[in-house]
């Protein structure tokens, strides 16, 4: 049997590179070689109090966009988080033996009240709970998330264990975190500031759904600086990430040719943008293609939000099933 696979992401507008070499590709990779769920966490976004329009229309935003990097509806199981209401179930048993202590030592809470005083809703205290039942609604035993979630995780599995000892029952295996690739490709932003982030602006991402024009625009305002005063010199960050985004998209011979522009001191950094821009619309056009005609075709969209529903919520009813005779409701 196939080990199960558990990862979400936010509905919080598009898709942009960063996410999908951070994460897409390995999941269309992974699809094939494991039990994969691949879920839209719009519970999670209400943290942030979206609209109703605004919530819908990035969840079908990640929907189509997953569908359109790869990921098959008849290999995984694709959902909307808010469709598997065993997950809210499961978030309410675990939150009644999840301590505010440990919930108050979360990283991300912490970080959390700082960016945000004027929003510190129990949402954010307990988001913890909430992603340790995306994964243990489906037992899962791999996630693949990035050192940031470690903590998560951590919690996942105190949380797990908690139950199990409660209830004097190994039923909650313990998720841990696992990259499939040794190689993962970090994308860097356009702003100068490390990796490609929406929270360092909408300037710094190449979004997967970007259009020529727009992606020749933000190229032309990235980053750069007067240029190299020596030879061979070392660059800096915003210059080395421009660079490291022309070894993502760019043939070979064209990153070598620019490089030894720069180590010569006479690369135009106008002319290197450019090309950069022009070998990001190639690389994106496929993608962006598909994107546009997946968005107008709300029947399919439909079809694969159902299907996935269901998949999902057969797993979840046989866990909720079985966790709330361990718990001891029963029906009289």
């Amino acid at each position: 049997m196939k080990e199960t696979v558990v990862s979400g992401i936010r509905p919080t507008g598009q898709l942009h590179l960063g996410n999908y070499f951070g994460a897409v590709t390995n999941f269309v990779k992974m699809q094939y070689d494991y039990n994969c769920f691949f879920f839209i966490a719009d519970l999670h976004s209400l943290t942030t109090h979206p609209t109703p329009q605004d919530l819908h229309g990035y969840v079908r935003h990640v929907l189509v966009e997953y569908l359109a990097c790869g990921i098959n509806p008849d290999e995984s199981t694709i959902y909307i988080q808010s469709d598997v209401p065993e997950v809210a179930e499961l978030y309410l048993y675990l939150n009644m033996n999840a301590y505010m202590g440990e919930l108050e030592r979360s990283t991300s809470f912490k970080d959390k009240v700082r960016a945000q005083p004027d929003n510190i809703n129990a949402g954010l205290l307990t988001y913890p709970t909430l992603m340790a039942a995306d994964i243990l609604i489906h037992k899962a035993v791999k996630v693949p998330v990035g050192k940031d979630q470690e903590q998560h995780l951590e919690f996942t599995r105190t949380f797990g264990n908690r139950f199990n000892r409660l209830y004097n029952n190994d039923y909650f295996p313990e998720a841990f975190a696992f990259n499939y690739s040794d190689n993962l490709v970090k994308v860097p932003g356009l702003d100068g500031k490390g990796k490609m982030s929406k929270s360092n602006g909408e300037g710094s991402c190449i979004y997967l759904a970007d259009s020529p024009e727009v992606i020749r625009k933000k190229l032309s305002r990235a980053v750069t600086d007067g240029g190299p005063l020596t030879e061979n010199q070392v660059k800096p960050e915003p210059i080395q990430n421009l660079f490291d985004l022309m070894k993502i998209v760019s043939p070979a011979d064209t990153l070598a040719h620019f490089e030894e522009l720069y180590n010569k001191m006479a690369i135009r950094y106008g002319d290197f943008k450019k090309q950069l821009a022009e070998d990001m619309i190639v690389f994106n056009g496929p993608i962006r293609e598909r994107i546009e005609g997946l968005s107008g075709d709300s029947d399919y969209l439909r079809k694969v939000a159902e299907q996935g529903a269901e998949k999902a919520r057969e797993s979840a009813r046989k866990t909720i099933r079985e966790v709330r005779a361990l718990i001891g409701f029963k029906s009289f």
